[in-house]
């Protein structure tokens, strides 16, 4: 597969470090700390340094795709597989290249983007074109709907994949329209259409596995053999650890306040404590009910609230809170504005009280 697609692969690769030469060029506009990550409101939450956004995302990318490549590549040694799903692998990351680069930079250097747009327009494509080639594809296990019964049976896998190829397309059709709705209605609706897209060829799968057991057709293919047991066992394991990791940080997670004698630390897990001396604080009150807006930078949980976010009510903030908190004290430090929710041991009540007579 590698050598009858050597050229294609030289020239996918060369385009997925195209970026790196954009950025070279534009290095002197380009400002040191660039926005590499977007929320599903839109918003930039994530960060970088100037290198990492020029040259480690297009890296990472053209890593990931020769990963991608050399595993279908091995997997198929013995399989007449069909050449177009090969070459689409090839095609998808110098795309998620140039698109992923073109949003980071356009938006470094102030250009208004609608990421929000970008993203069901991807994707639907992204679908489409994978809808289209899947009925193409033959028995694998790196490519394609790898599940017990389509790795089992030929039968079933060609049936499978007709099927998931057509919902595939027109669910890709359908994303793209989302891009028409509004934010929050588009942001739902792409989760809509992504569930039938990845649970309707199971289903399909096994229903037509049910119906060739009724039958006595279902036949187990040796051509194809499913991962053996250690495999099974490391796939479970890495499944587990990853869900762990995830679970811990969605809903673990602190923040304190440290009162000392000329300043005050606000400490918090997953983000930078901050220190501020008390005589730096030009104001300090107690908001009710308070607004903290959208996050524009730092981390975010189901429990947690950390980071810079912009508020319709406070402006520009520094947030250290729970999802939970409804009150907050807001403090202004040379012209920025710190503002800390209710914590586990103390309300914003008691912390203003607390720092109130401090800083006077």
């Amino acid at each position: 597969m590698i050598k009858k697609n050597k050229l294609t692969l030289i020239i996918t690769s060369i385009i997925t470090l195209l970026p790196c030469v954009f950025g070279l060029i534009m290095w002197d506009k380009l400002p040191n700390t660039m926005a590499t990550h977007w929320g599903v409101d839109g918003n930039a939450d994530g960060f970088g340094s100037k290198l990492f956004a020029i040259f480690g995302l297009p890296l990472i990318i053209l890593a990931i795709m020769w990963l991608c490549i050399l595993i279908s590549a091995k997997d198929n040694q013995k399989v007449d597989q069909n050449n177009k799903p090969f070459r689409l692998i090839m095609w998808i990351m110098p795309t998620i290249s140039c698109i992923s680069s073109a949003i980071i930079y356009s938006f470094a250097l102030g250009k208004e983007i609608n990421v929000n747009l970008i993203l069901p327009l991807l994707l639907g494509v992204m679908f489409t074109a994978i809808g289209n080639y899947t009925p193409k594809m033959k028995q694998n296990r790196t490519m394609g709907i790898k599940i017990k019964w389509t790795l089992e049976n030929e039968e079933n896998w060609n049936a499978t994949h007709r099927f998931g190829g057509k919902v595939w397309f027109y669910g890709g059709f359908a994303m793209i329209l989302t891009a028409l709705l509004p934010t929050k209605i588009m942001i739902w609706a792409v989760f809509a259409i992504m569930l039938p897209l990845v649970f309707a060829p199971m289903i399909y799968s096994y229903l037509y596995y049910k119906n060739q057991s009724k039958n006595g057709t279902y036949e187990i293919s040796n051509k194809i053999k499913p991962l053996s047991k250690k495999g099974k066992i490391a796939t479970i394991i890495a499944a587990s650890l990853i869900l762990c990791g995830v679970a811990v940080l969605m809903f673990t997670g602190d923040v304190e306040v440290d009162y000392n004698d000329d300043s005050f630390t606000v400490e918090a897990t997953y983000w930078n404590d901050l220190t501020v001396k008390y005589a730096d604080i030009d104001s300090i009150e107690l908001c009710e009910n308070a607004d903290f807006g959208m996050r524009v930078g730092g981390f975010g949980s189901a429990r947690l609230l950390l980071g810079n976010f912009k508020s319709d009510s406070l402006g520009k903030i520094t947030l250290y809170a729970y999802t939970s908190s409804e009150d907050a004290v807001v403090i202004s430090v040379d012209g920025s504005k710190l503002v800390i929710g209710d914590t586990e041991n103390q309300t914003a009540a008691e912390i203003y009280a607390k720092l109130s007579p401090l800083c006077n």
